[in-house]
């Protein structure tokens, strides 16, 4: 079956009533109350990575009207299609209710108190649960009150935190608008921990608030070296120009050492990280950045232009990239780290030195997409299907370097092996925070290892975090057009731009 064919179908889903016009073509529409459903199920048949492998998925199935509807029959909550359908190997495909919602994620929108913090297991083999702040977001509800990095939460709202499975756990305490944090102090012997609840309960509120992911850019002397340190929280392309305004003070200032602290970076668009890694370099300016590799029905429906992307010189603005020219940089990671943050590892490894400190990240080397229920499957179209507000960002691409490799699924591992300490996690940005001061001292001795002693860190095993529970969590965004002017796609009307 053709892709053509398949956008066909798609439009006719739109129609109530049911009729089965054409079975040799497989022309047919489904009932209303099933027009989720269909949307969700040709929307993969034609998008989802793993298409071909997912056996609910193949072509056929539309070449019996009866049964494919009783199929999207079979499922009444249109979620519990699309988790039927996601593929084993598939950890971060997600369907939405609501749009707006998944659209003001993306943007770094969102309902929050301020406090990003991470969610750990007391000891290893209990069921206690503590959090510890990482950092307060700027004028949020939080900023100015008693709650600081590195601060213990034990509780909300007087109940202590309790994690035994993802269905058996409160941690669903954190979600309301109003919650009192519930404090305590830490104390570590003989690497167990225990914790006092020391009378500080902090009462926050969530408001809506956009999170500049541009959390630290300041410059350090190391010697005679002028070192740029940046901590970037999220690839957010309306944040762009911010963060070349970032690089025009690096430059300004003469920076000619660069660290990239993405620590607590989960990911975001591509072309944010495109960007980022041409403001670092500059010298491969038309080079190419990574190669996206999709299913079988789209991948040969592209030009070479579309499949790949390149290092610019320019944002989408117009204005010109502030690129440091470097041939070396340190990139600081945990298992937070993920998505696009790994994408500019990965991509500027063939090019030039990047050395990786701290622990691994998370290991997420595809890229999702957007889908509306509407032709072109964007939310811009004129079409968009006005009964409901279901959407999908489901991983329709793994990403590749200029040298071909893509094989990353477990996470890119460190150079300098250091992990943040629990009972020294430091400030942020400052020389003697432990992860920086690691980098630091590479610069200082000329790449020589830190002597560190592992009996002194204090593991921190994770069970989720602030920004793993929103709905954009560990993603990395591509941009779906659709335009009628493009020879090569016009069956299918898909262009992907190089933005």
């Amino acid at each position: 079956m053709n892709i053509k064919k398949l956008l066909f179908l798609f439009v006719a889903a739109s129609v109530i009533t049911v009729s089965c016009t054409d079975q040799d073509d497989n022309l047919f529409s489904v009932p209303a109350d099933l027009e989720v459903q269909d949307f969700v199920w040709k929307g993969l048949n034609l998008w989802y990575f793993w298409q071909a492998e997912v056996t609910d998925l193949a072509d056929s199935k539309l070449d019996n009207s009866g049964d494919y509807i009783s199929f999207l029959s079979s499922y009444p909550n249109p979620a519990d299609l699309f988790e039927h359908l996601r593929h084993p190997d598939d950890r971060f495909s997600v369907i939405v209710s609501d749009y707006d919602e998944l659209q003001a994620s993306q943007q770094g929108n969102s309902d929050s108190n301020g406090v990003d913090a991470r969610y750990i297991f007391l000891n290893s083999g209990s069921s206690e649960v503590i959090g510890y702040v990482r950092y307060i977001v700027p004028n949020s509800d939080a900023d100015g009150k008693d709650i600081r990095r590195g601060d213990i939460i034990y509780g909300v709202n007087g109940q202590s935190l309790f994690f035994n499975s993802e269905t058996d756990n409160n941690l669903n305490l954190l979600d309301p608008t109003n919650t009192t944090y519930n404090l305590a102090d830490l104390t570590v012997t003989n690497g167990v921990r225990s914790i006092t609840p020391n009378g500080r309960n902090i009462d926050l509120t969530k408001t809506n608030i956009t999170e500049n992911p541009v959390h630290i850019a300041s410059t350090i002397d190391v010697g005679p070296k002028k070192v740029g340190y940046l901590m970037y929280n999220q690839f957010i392309s309306t944040f762009d120009t911010q963060l070349n305004g970032a690089f025009a003070t690096f430059q300004a200032e003469g920076v000619t050492e660069l660290v990239l602290d993405f620590r607590y970076n989960p990911g975001g668009f591509v072309s944010s990280a495109i960007a980022l890694g041409s403001m670092a370099t500059g010298q491969f300016d038309g080079q190419l950045f990574t190669k996206f590799r999709y299913n079988n029905k789209i991948q040969p429906q592209l030009t070479d232009a579309q499949e790949n992307r390149y290092f610019v010189n320019a944002l989408s603005t117009g204005a010109a990239i502030n690129s440091l020219g470097l041939t070396k940089v340190y990139v600081i990671t945990t298992g937070s780290t993920a998505s696009a943050s790994e994408l500019v590892i990965n991509s500027l490894e063939p090019y030039i030195d990047v050395v990786q400190v701290g622990t691994t990240s998370r290991g997420k080397n595809e890229a999702s997409v957007s889908l509306y229920d509407s032709p072109s499957w964007t939310f811009s179209d004129s079409q968009l299907n006005p009964n409901h507000k279901w959407a999908m960002q489901p991983l329709i691409s793994r990403l590749e370097n200029s040298a071909g490799f893509s094989n990353y699924t477990d996470g890119l591992t460190p150079d300098i092996n250091i992990a943040e300490d629990l009972t020294n996690l430091g400030v942020l940005g400052d020389e003697t925070e432990p992860l920086l001061a690691a980098a630091l001292n590479s610069i200082a001795n000329a790449g020589r290892p830190l002597n560190i002693n592992p009996m002194k860190i204090v593991p921190i095993d994770a069970i989720t975090d602030t920004k793993l529970r929103t709905i954009t969590a560990d993603r990395m965004y591509i941009d779906l057009k659709v335009g009628d002017n493009d020879d090569a796609l016009q069956n299918h009307k898909l262009i992907i731009p190089q933005e």
